[in-house]
């Protein structure tokens, strides 16, 4: 089933007004440690689920709100996380996103995050490439890691990792330009396929985290592999270190 991209943008920028009701921001529940969801979240969800529906019956759905125990890769899935920074929503810093991403028999073919404090659409097909609000982007083609600026992710819902991970923060801060932490994994995926940010890394991630973010990445002519340099399987939660093949290459090979 042929997807219209410009269609499934259409659904994506329609989310905006729920991205700025800050009523709906306060209502919050607690799933997990320093893991929450709001009333956004749902209704957000809800709201591309059902136009995604509407346009394609037959693709299959998974949701960060809610059971994909019955999703099946072998077929077509769209990958969605409604709110992806959701801590970010709740203190109106303005760093959460939507990502939604279709994979086609574990491959993925689409990814769109969208920012919409910014009216930023990022867009990536595979084999087609990659554009920031119609304009073609790439990665970094910085290869000094002294200047480079690195994004890092802190892993809020595994504080166990805390110690290691902050271990390794200071030795990547300590040799490139600065690092950065934005609180949403699709937004800094994004920045780095645009050449904001010159590499990225967190540890698992979830596929409704990542899957967008990975496709943009790849088609503006970077590399996404887990902390061993391996490919990611997007089934399932997963490491994900993420920029031009040289800055990813020193991440690995050094400091993870």
């Amino acid at each position: 089933m042929r997807v219209d991209t410009q269609k499934v943008i259409e659904i994506v920028k329609q989310v905006k007004p729920l991205f700025l009701d800050r009523e709906g921001s306060s209502q919050i529940k607690v799933k997990g440690v320093a893991d929450f969801v709001t009333q956004i979240d749902f209704k957000v969800q809800e709201q591309v689920k059902t136009a995604l529906y509407e346009l394609y019956p037959k693709i299959q759905f998974m949701g960060e709100e809610k059971d994909n125990s019955d999703i099946d890769f072998d077929g077509d899935v769209w990958i969605l996380d409604p709110v992806d920074g959701t801590t970010n929503l709740i203190h109106d810093f303005r760093n959460s996103t939507l990502s939604l991403a279709l994979a086609r028999k574990g491959v993925l073919t689409l990814g769109i995050i969208y920012h919409p404090y910014s009216d930023e659409v990022f867009v990536a097909e595979r084999g087609r490439g990659v554009w920031l609000n119609e304009n073609p982007i790439s990665v970094s083609k910085r290869d000094n890691f002294s200047e480079c600026l690195i994004s890092i992710g802190t892993s809020p819902y595994y504080r166990e990792l805390a110690k290691e991970n902050f271990r390794i923060f200071e030795k990547v801060f300590t040799d490139c330009a600065d690092i950065r932490r934005l609180g949403s994994a699709a937004l800094e995926l994004a920045y780095v396929a645009a050449g904001r940010i010159d590499a990225y890394f967190e540890r698992s991630l979830k596929p409704w985290d990542y899957a967008a973010g990975m496709l943009l990445v790849e088609e503006a002519g970077g590399k996404v592999t887990d902390y061993k340099g391996k490919p990611v399987d997007i089934t399932g939660n997963s490491d994900i270190v993420a920029g031009s093949q040289a800055i990813g290459e020193i991440l690995v090979e050094k400091y993870l």
